[in-house]
């Protein structure tokens, strides 16, 4: 009933009002990037470690890329490097590509590196006492891309729910636990912990082993349209613990002993994920480039900065601590969080390990992004 509705009004959204979300604010000079061609000798320790899993992943962007005019004679001559032979993978990069260090127009040279995974839930197909909703796009999520209003808006969507004939934005999170979704949106699976389904939505995939034996695989699907904002920055800001423990396991130990503020908590983050159902074939979790992520060698990237596809090198250190982690890594996927130049979500993978290691990870790093030789970035 909704998809019909929003089919015959989108006619009509250029006569629509858009109702703001907040008051103007004044605005202040947006954050650019600078790209800088070096000579491979400069990235640190290249080519890195792990360089095998980080070439797998490479083909597994040139299943996406290879088509591009850009990629496209790249790509077909990867095809004939061994993948076990690491000095043929070196050259191939130090071949076809220039590394160009970003930086951003702040003046700095590095920016903060945080890690993700993809999530394990308990949970089940019904609703049962303490238990949490997994939401599936709601019929009256309405999207509209804003680069068909102004070009140079290109990749921005703006979501909202149809009122007449005005915009509203759409339901927060505050509002979607007081029961303001349409009585028609999917709920997909109920998890067992309102913090692990929260988490879910940190990462953007995950799995749930239900009740009934059988494993679901989820994949985000959309996002309410609301800006994600930090449970532990909020926390930190509130006195509620310090910068150094608010990893994703302080978050955690935080709610057990406040139980009775939990949903205080989450309420401080308005943006919320709604998730599709995805087959559960053993590859990794998909990412925004349509591939499969491989751990340890896929980040998310803002592809304002950094060209969804790209190969970049990453220059950081493990989870607290001060071992250098250096790699060649893919930008196969983006995220809420992941804003500005300099700033990248390392996947490591998925199971506990993963989780462990992703919610210690905020590390300062450097970027490269190894672009095609001679060719013109896609950047503004």
């Amino acid at each position: 009933m909704y998809r019909l509705l929003l089919l015959s009004l989108l006619a009509l959204l250029s006569a629509c009002t858009i109702a703001p979300t907040q008051p103007p604010v004044t605005t202040t000079t947006p954050v650019t990037a600078r790209y800088t061609a070096v000579a491979w000798t400069a990235l640190p320790d290249w080519p890195g470690e792990a360089l095998p899993a980080s070439w797998s992943a490479w083909l597994a962007s040139c299943t996406r890329l290879g088509k591009e005019p850009v990629w496209f004679s790249i790509c077909a001559d990867a095809q004939k490097v061994p993948a076990t032979d690491n000095g043929a993978i070196q050259s191939f990069f130090e071949t076809h590509f220039t590394p160009l260090r970003i930086t951003s127009s702040l003046g700095s040279d590095t920016g903060m590196i945080t890690g993700y995974y993809e999530a394990l839930l308990k949970g089940g197909l019904s609703a049962t006492p303490g238990r949490t909703p997994i939401y599936g796009v709601p019929p009256d999520l309405l999207t509209i891309d804003e680069a068909s209003v102004y070009s140079k808006l290109k990749g921005m969507r703006l979501r909202g729910r149809l009122q007449g004939h005005s915009v509203l934005p759409y339901w927060t999170r505050q509002e979607i636990a007081q029961g303001k979704l349409p009585p028609e949106t999917p709920i997909l699976a109920w998890a067992d912990d309102p913090i692990d389904a929260f988490f879910l939505e940190i990462q953007g995939s995950g799995r749930i082993d239900l009740d009934n034996g059988q494993r679901l695989r989820l994949a985000y699907a959309d996002q309410n349209g609301h800006p994600y904002a930090s449970i532990g920055k909020w926390l930190v800001d509130h006195g509620e613990m310090t910068l150094d423990q608010a990893s994703m396991q302080g978050i955690r130990a935080w709610t057990q002993a406040h139980p009775d503020r939990l949903r205080e908590l989450l309420d401080q983050n308005p943006s919320v994920v709604f998730f599709r159902v995805v087959p559960d074939d053993g590859s990794g979790a998909m990412g925004a480039l349509n591939v499969p992520l491989t751990g340890g060698s896929s980040i998310a990237v803002d592809p304002k900065f950094v060209p969804l596809g790209s190969p970049v090198y990453l220059s950081t250190t493990r989870p607290h601590s001060d071992q250098p982690l250096n790699r060649l890594v893919q930008a196969q996927d983006t995220g809420g969080a992941i804003n500005g130049p300099i700033r990248a979500d390392f996947f490591w993978g998925f199971g506990t390990e993963a989780a462990e290691l992703a919610g210690k990870m905020k590390q300062q790093g450097e970027v490269w992004v190894l672009w095609p030789n001679g060719k013109a970035l896609p950047v503004e």
